[in-house]
């Protein structure tokens, strides 16, 4: 009796255990596949701003209802012309740069949306801003769905100046916070443009 009373409570307390678990990893893949996604930077096309290794989460639910931002960096699935290796799930973070209906050149050591410099507090004066195979002595016009996005680190960064705009459709959200590491941590806020670019 006393046995089976023991082997009762062992087992009620494995079943609240294994009911626990289960609630935990379905909240969790909600929220992973839904709401936010950690990423980590891998590599220098953002630096000042991002480093390489630092953690970062990812907001996936914002574009769902409003449209991406001039100045917010967001992650997208690398396009096929950016040749990541095959099955490694290669994710790309940048900054939007131009938006659905601009037109977008580099020229001068500079990127000109809507014929306009674009003038960029928030990467070094000393950076060159070269173009590359997309926008190398012609002006770029983006369509209804298509997104212009860079590197900070202009110098070091596979972007659309060499592969071309990105669509909606290719980006997994907008960057929001940086975790890790912990002495870093901070919200990442999108970057105000003084020149009206319309």
């Amino acid at each position: 009796m006393f046995m089976t009373k023991v082997l009762g409570k062992i087992a009620g307390g494995f079943l609240d255990l294994v009911e626990t678990v289960a609630i935990s990893l379905s909240i969790f893949l909600v929220v992973y596949l839904v709401i936010m996604q950690p990423h980590q930077v891998n590599g220098q096309s953002m630096v000042p701003n991002f480093q390489h290794g630092e953690h970062v989460m990812t907001d996936k639910i914002s574009y769902k209802f409003r449209e991406p931002r001039r100045g917010e960096v967001v992650v997208f699935h690398a396009p096929p012309a950016a040749e990541c290796v095959e099955g490694t799930g290669c994710d790309f973070i940048k900054r939007i740069i131009a938006l659905p209906g601009d037109r977008v050149a580099v020229r001068d050591n500079a990127i000109w949306v809507n014929g306009q410099k674009l003038i960029e507090s928030y990467i070094p004066a000393n950076f060159e801003i070269s173009p590359g195979r997309a926008t190398l002595n012609e002006e770029i016009y983006l369509g209804a769905d298509e997104y212009f996005v860079s590197g900070d680190n202009r110098p070091h960064s596979s972007d659309s100046r060499s592969w071309g705009a990105i669509k909606k459709s290719d980006i997994v959200g907008r960057v929001f916070l940086r975790y890790w590491p912990l002495n870093e941590i901070s919200l990442i806020e999108k970057v105000e443009y003084l020149t009206n670019f319309n």
